[in-house]
């Protein structure tokens, strides 16, 4: 196998012309056998070599695209789909032991799920369909249970939950939401003005975000610094570290840190500070008018 036909299989282009290309590659990449994977595998755990690691992805390549080929009734595109299952092969090559006694295509599988399951919800709806652990199960489970068009009926909502150790009320939620549609934000382009149709943008208002506030509080806030730089500048030298160590720096120093520095007593430094305070607020405030 060349070092480009390797770089070709590990990127999944978009387009269904590109997309079979790229089965019919990965097609074509020779499987391992038993003693090749564990010889691979052992190199990679013992030495971390790269090029061993790379034998393996692309040897498994193709199961990563008959699982993906599972998800297809999602709606979401197939390269995505085997795009999302080559991350979750990497993982598992990176976590495979082949001293276990296990082939990776068993290993692998459960991490290639991992990674589809995770994109297919993210992107399957605006709003995310399944949070919990029970609500995941239903969203893969509940096409497969359902064997006609229409609800479940109560006999075969209880069926459901028994089969998958769930309740009722989480089966007949997740049938809910996934026969729900998302609504548009905004009306269609070709609406007319006079019917009595609504979106969430003629009535949803956001105020969380206020941009004239926002660039006033920036604004001041820039104001206010400049300001206080420059009244700074206007203090002595040891009075601008003072009040520098004790108010702006992250590390804050102490009173007695500072009087070490100083060879006087950590009174004085109070002192200290506190005129520059002082002289402080006086400049900022003859910097107001």
């Amino acid at each position: 196998m060349t070092e480009q036909t390797q770089s070709m299989a590990l990127m999944v282009p978009q387009g269904s012309a590109s997309l079979d290309a790229y089965i019919q590659s990965v097609n074509s990449i020779p499987v391992l056998d038993a003693e090749e994977e564990y010889r691979f595998a052992k190199r990679l755990q013992e030495t971390g070599d790269l090029q061993a690691a790379k034998m393996l992805i692309m040897s498994h390549l193709r199961f990563v695209v008959h699982v993906a080929k599972g998800y297809s009734g999602y709606g979401l595109p197939q390269a995505d789909l085997i795009q999302e299952g080559n991350i979750g092969l990497m993982k598992a090559v990176k976590r495979f032991d082949p001293e276990v006694g296990v082939r990776l295509v068993s290993f692998a599988v459960h991490w290639i799920k991992a990674e589809i399951h995770e994109y297919v919800l993210k992107n399957w709806r605006i709003v995310k369909v399944a949070t919990t652990k029970a609500q995941r199960k239903l969203f893969f489970n509940l096409r497969k249970a359902k064997k006609r068009l229409g609800w479940f009926t109560d006999d075969e909502v209880s069926m459901v939950a028994e089969n998958l150790g769930v309740s009722k009320q989480d089966v007949t939620e997740m049938e809910s939401r996934m026969s729900a549609q998302d609504p548009a934000f905004d009306l269609a382009s070709d609406n007319d003005d006079d019917s009595n149709d609504f979106a969430p943008a003629l009535y949803l208002e956001d105020h969380s975000s206020d941009i004239a506030a926002q660039v006033e509080n920036d604004n001041w806030e820039n104001d206010s610094q400049t300001r206080l730089l420059s009244a700074i500048k206007t203090l002595d030298e040891r009075s601008q570290y003072i009040l520098q160590t004790r108010w702006l720096d992250e590390n804050k120093a102490t009173l007695q840190e500072l009087a070490d520095k100083y060879q006087v007593s950590a009174e004085r430094i109070r002192q200290l500070e506190k005129n520059a305070m002082n002289k402080l607020k006086q400049q900022l405030c003859l910097e107001s008018f």
